[in-house]
């Protein structure tokens, strides 16, 4: 095809094509996490609010993926990691953020996913199961109406009641009629909709959602329970390292003394224990040798024990519980009940 002048005819690529892909490309350009995600089926109105309360951490750039691919090798990426984050986007946005990490992103999109009541031609995302339960609903068509799309129910004790679990649509199998609307009916609201990532790329690896979707306190825990199990077994072998050195050499000091203890050596750490231990030892002979045999010393020591002693069993025997004196004064009240007892 040529021009009037016989050149070549240049197709004209529209303006906002061009800023479109000029501003992906300025997204994938501006590393850190570069993630794709799904916005099928999510209102309008929804959408805005979502993407006004994740600004501060992601910027979202939603086009199509012709798009997206022209962006993405202009900005020197590899075209297989870009088609491996497409997997499962039907309308797929870009997201892109400095400050959040790969595992941090998804849970900052997961908060946006919601279930939602299933229309006609929607696919089941995963096996639809109604369990055995007691809906709450009052008798009704309602009955006839789950009957007639396979849910089993019945009218039990004034209420309406799937009488078993039923698995009513297999993963990947389409909604039909008023299926969707009926389940709704009984708590299940199977079609997720919200900003569904599809995967990231971090640091020229692939996430995929399913490698990302972990429990961060219950990891956390599990690598604490570790790192305590690996400390106990470096300290139990005697691996020396800057961390296990403190307590190794605290258990080493406590083994060495109670070894000088045994073995009577007498230095400065052990000397004041001793001491102690000696003298106890010889106020217990001291207590069974008769008066005489006793220097004054010893007489004052074993004296002031003893009055110790005394004044801790006397204070024990004169203070008498409230109770004792609670049923000391029933006692005496009960004895003597006026002149009417006297006279009968």
């Amino acid at each position: 095809m040529t021009q009037g002048g016989g050149g070549p005819l240049i197709p004209k690529v529209a303006p906002w094509k061009k800023n479109t892909v000029a501003s992906l490309r300025e997204a994938v350009d501006a590393g850190g996490v570069v993630a794709i995600i799904d916005i099928h089926g999510v209102p309008a109105g929804s959408m805005l609010g979502m993407r006004k309360s994740l600004r501060e951490n992601m910027t979202i750039e939603v086009a199509k993926k012709q798009l997206m691919r022209r962006a993405w090798t202009d900005a020197g990426g590899e075209l297989d990691q870009l088609e491996e984050l497409f997997t499962g986007a039907v309308q797929p946005a870009l997201v892109q953020s400095s400050s959040l990490s790969s595992f941090e992103m998804f849970s900052e999109l997961k908060k946006t996913e919601a279930g939602r009541a299933a229309k006609p031609g929607d696919i089941a995302p995963y096996d639809i199961v109604v369990e055995k339960q007691d809906t709450g609903m009052a008798p009704g068509p309602i009955v006839g109406e789950l009957n007639s799309v396979d849910i089993p129910a019945k009218i039990m004790k004034g209420s309406v009641h799937i009488a078993k679990t039923t698995t009513v649509l297999k993963e990947g199998e389409v909604f039909e009629g008023e299926l969707g609307m009926l389940l709704a009916k009984v708590g299940v609201e199977p079609i997720i909709t919200g900003l569904r990532l599809c995967g990231t790329l971090e640091d020229g690896v692939v996430f995929s959602p399913t490698a990302l979707d972990i429990d961060i306190e219950a990891f956390e825990n599990s690598l604490i329970s570790a790192m305590a199990g690996t400390f106990n077994l470096a300290c139990h072998i005697s691996w020396f390292t800057k961390e296990t050195m403190p307590t190794l050499l605290g258990k080493a000091s406590s083994e060495a003394l109670a070894v000088a203890f045994e073995a009577g050596i007498a230095n400065s750490k052990t000397l004041p224990t001793m001491i102690a231990r000696a003298q106890a030892s010889a106020l217990g002979v001291a207590g069974g040798l008769d008066d005489s045999a006793l220097d004054d010393e010893l007489r004052n020591q074993l004296g002031a024990v003893a009055t110790v002693a005394a004044s801790v069993v006397v204070e024990t025997e004169e203070a008498p519980t409230e109770a004792a004196e609670e049923e000391e004064e029933e006692e005496e009240e009960a004895s003597f009940g006026g002149l009417g007892d006297l006279f009968g």
